[in-house]
């Protein structure tokens, strides 16, 4: 017990001077992840998971492998792809697919699209209704929350610190900075949705 003990306290003692050192060092940056990196993350993960639990997880070990600044660039890298694809069109294929979408819905769903890999993401940046080739049966939400907080847990695991206390101010393709925009499309008016995306709206609209 007091072997335990003592190598416990120098574990706990070495993660302190890790801790030290890196505030020291560290600053805040704005600088997002290469974008091929954080595809080849990204699609990895998809190759090597078959659900989301499984794929979080894959995300969170791959991340950790990063230096701290790619790891908080991985954050940035996807809070910008969300800021690309804020738009009334993806929110419409959001509403489609997920029965309704809220806000935070809306956050969420825009995650799973990016989760969804490269090739998947630009499509529907394009047209949203491309989307379709997602589609399986009996899944209830196409959402992945979990998603937009990879990067932070592993953050944590390897530094002990919060990610956001690194992001710099002048990083502006963030959720804070969303640009207002106006619906093409309105709840009431389903035919309004089959305009945007009439694939989706035929298989998923009820």
């Amino acid at each position: 017990m007091e072997l335990f003990d003592w190598v416990f306290g120098k574990k706990k003692q070495a993660k302190k001077e890790i801790s030290k050192v890196f505030d020291q060092e560290m600053e805040k940056t704005s600088e997002m992840l290469d974008e091929t990196m954080f595809w080849n993350i990204v699609d990895s993960s998809l190759k090597n998971t078959k659900n989301q639990d499984s794929q979080e997880r894959f995300l969170v070990k791959e991340i950790e492998k990063l230096t701290p600044k790619q790891m908080i660039g991985f954050r940035l890298r996807t809070d910008n792809l969300l800021y690309n694809t804020y738009n009334s069109e993806m929110w419409c294929a959001g509403y489609i697919m997920n029965a309704g979408c809220s806000d935070d819905g809306f956050e969420y769903f825009r995650n799973w699209v990016i989760s969804r890999g490269k090739n998947t993401y630009y499509k529907a940046k394009e047209s949203p209704d491309t989307l379709i080739t997602e589609f399986v049966e009996d899944t209830k939400y196409y959402e992945f929350e979990a998603f937009w907080y990879v990067a932070l847990i592993a953050f944590e695991n390897q530094t002990g610190k919060n990610l956001y206390d690194y992001i710099s101010d002048d990083f502006k393709t963030n959720e804070g900075n969303y640009p207002n925009f106006e619906f093409t499309w309105k709840e009431e008016e389903p035919e309004t949705l089959k305009v945007i995306c009439p694939r989706l709206f035929e298989k998923m609209w009820n």
